[in-house]
């Protein structure tokens, strides 16, 4: 396995310095933000740190030798939307970005996008599954033509009251990857597997990776703490950021033994990525490269 780092954490920094400092902190791989010049910008999203819709050949070739001269690699190009938003226009915008990314990454010989499957949150997940068979598709199939791989993270995106009642992304549990994996039977679709999720969930997140060890593509490294006594205050139906936060990895709720011994016990080998959103190291671009340096730290007792 390779260690690495989701790049959404270095905004303010160019590639080349996201790159220096992963070089420096022992990182081997990089999932890299690619957001586009457009659209709402969230927390921990919006940033870009590989234009794909402006990348040619040239620059790619540029990208790969500045990579391989620090030793580092690219896992992912990364870019989280709701690919089914009720708002059919910036449904399409989305969409119409992963089309690039799907270009840019077989241009860059990456061969993977990271990103969501997206839900219409107030509509049942039947319902959703059916959107799901007209929308997947044609993006698969241009994935497929490109010799690249789709990576779905299990994250809700169900936070807040604006993301209610049913979130932003469908391919949140086992029983719904199930479901999905049964209508949309590509080689090249799998998961971008964040244990996280399911804590605050209460869903074993060691159990489905042997199930699913296949589809397994990409992996994240998140922690969650789960606050006992605010969960007995405000049950289940809560927003959950009123009962979890998210941690930087051996400061929540994941036994970290565990996880990777079951990668290893699936045998995976691919790409392993630290995803910061720990509140507590947001003041500043330094609290932020610290929350990375501390991470690498830690999983190192794991992943060598």
């Amino acid at each position: 396995m390779k260690l690495g780092l989701i790049t959404a954490i270095c905004e303010g920094m160019t590639f080349e310095e996201t790159v220096d400092f992963a070089a420096e902190t022992g990182i081997e791989c990089l999932e890299v933000a690619c957001w586009p010049n457009f659209g709402a910008k969230r927390r921990y999203a919006g940033v870009s740190h590989i234009d794909a819709a402006a990348l040619t050949k040239e620059k790619a070739k540029e990208i790969l030798a500045y990579c391989e001269s620090k030793g580092v690699e690219i896992s992912s190009l990364a870019y989280y939307p709701n690919t089914l938003d009720p708002d059919l226009e910036k449904r399409q915008m989305y969409i119409d970005h992963i089309h690039t990314l799907i270009d840019a990454s077989a241009m860059l010989g990456v061969n993977m996008v990271t990103t969501f499957l997206g839900r219409v949150p107030d509509k049942t997940v039947e319902e959703n599954l059916e959107i799901v068979k007209e929308v997947w598709p044609p993006i698969l199939d241009h994935a497929k033509e490109k010799g690249v791989r789709i990576a779905i993270e299990n994250c809700p995106m169900l936070f807040t009251k604006d993301e209610w009642p049913g979130g932003q992304n469908i391919m949140t549990t086992p029983s719904n990857w199930r479901k999905i994996f049964e209508i949309l039977p590509y080689d090249n679709f799998g998961i971008n597997y964040d244990p996280s999720h399911f804590v605050w969930q209460q869903i074993d997140y060691i159990k489905p990776l042997y199930e699913f060890k296949d589809k397994i593509f990409h992996v994240h490294y998140k922690d969650i703490k789960v606050y006992a006594d605010k969960l007995a205050d405000v049950g289940v139906m809560a927003y959950p950021l009123e009962y979890m936060s998210p941690k930087l990895p051996g400061l929540g709720d994941v036994d970290w033994g565990r996880y990777v011994s079951a990668l290893t016990d699936i045998g995976y080998t691919g790409y392993t990525c630290i995803e910061v959103e720990d509140k507590a190291f947001e003041g500043s671009l330094e609290d932020a490269k610290n929350a990375v340096r501390l991470s690498v730290k830690y999983l190192r007792n794991f992943v060598i």
